[in-house]
């Protein structure tokens, strides 16, 4: 019987569950890129903690998760995992997030981006800044298609994805795409995870070595600290981060909220006193639901 009836709520969840739609973020040759070596390929492996990893991406995707119709908010989230820009946790920092964002109507894009490389790109620089233009066109261009209002389209990174994020946040103008519809790159807010911010304080010596090589020029550095790059348009953020993360210090989030408070843009933070980095949606050391904290900031700002 117990056999039975575990056949029918399988087959129950096979029915109801809509396969995501991968859509690759450039159609034809992608801008800047050089040929992929042979021996650049992909790869996706389970880690021990059963976690999710991708690396050498090549060819950048977005997954869509689209939010049921009938508690659709209109609101959109592109999410931007995180791993140093030589990796990408992929499911507790992107798909997983993903769903959670689901069940509160909110559809979700996970960005699967390309992670700077000279072997694959012309300039890797600019490269992540490049991905994160392309999607946020992409997703504002196609709104109508999958529910959503176009004002109303953030962007969350979780650390060195949160660099990625908030360097959107900070650049939207400065084009580095194809634009011919002269579409709005600005994210209508943006929600930063444990993030890399600054490349000038508290720095994050591997994300900045893995983006800009082993020794930048100092305005390189100041170009991707998103704190220094605030002004009275910066979209208005939400921040977490752990006092005892060891990997990317508090400070970042804490700089990056000073300087929008300054410009008097919105922004609220959060700061677990003990928790580490990498978490994810789970804060082991701590009753508080950084997720839920996050879904009211999005109401009172009318996202």
């Amino acid at each position: 019987m117990k056999f039975i009836l575990n056949l029918i709520i399988l087959s129950f969840l096979i029915i109801n569950v809509k396969a995501q739609e991968v859509i690759p973020l450039y159609t034809g040759d992608i801008p800047g890129a050089k040929p992929t070596p042979a021996d650049y390929v992909e790869n996706t492996e389970v880690r021990p903690n059963g976690t999710l990893s991708v690396t050498k991406v090549s060819i950048p995707t977005i997954t869509v998760f689209e939010a049921s119709k009938n508690i659709a908010t209109g609101t959109a989230v592109i999410i931007c995992p995180g791993g140093g820009y030589h990796t990408l946790a992929f499911s507790h920092e992107g798909t997983d997030v993903a769903k959670r964002f689901n069940a509160i109507g909110v559809t979700a894009f996970v960005l699967k981006y390309r992670l700077p490389s000279d072997a694959i790109m012309v300039d890797k620089t600019y490269g992540p800044l490049q991905d994160a233009q392309q999607a946020i066109y992409l997703i504002r261009k196609n709104a109508k298609k999958y529910g959503i209002k176009a004002n109303k389209i953030g962007i969350m990174g979780f650390s060195a994805g949160g660099h990625f994020a908030s360097t959107l946040i900070a650049h939207y103008n400065d084009l580095k795409i194809t634009n011919p519809e002269k579409i709005n790159l600005r994210p209508d807010f943006g929600a930063l995870i444990y993030p890399v911010i600054s490349f000038e304080e508290s720095v994050h010596t591997g994300t900045m070595k893995n983006l800009l090589g082993p020794n930048p020029p100092e305005n390189l550095k100041h170009y991707f600290s998103a704190n220094k790059n605030v002004n009275k348009k910066t979209p208005p953020a939400f921040f977490v981060h752990a006092k005892d993360d060891k990997v990317v210090p508090y400070e970042n989030s804490v700089l990056m909220n000073e300087a929008l408070k300054q410009h008097k843009i919105d922004t609220e933070i959060y700061l677990y006193e003990m928790g580490g980095h990498g978490f994810g949606l789970i804060n082991k050391t701590s009753d508080v639901d950084w997720f839920n904290l996050l879904v009211s900031w999005m109401k009172k700002e009318k996202f």
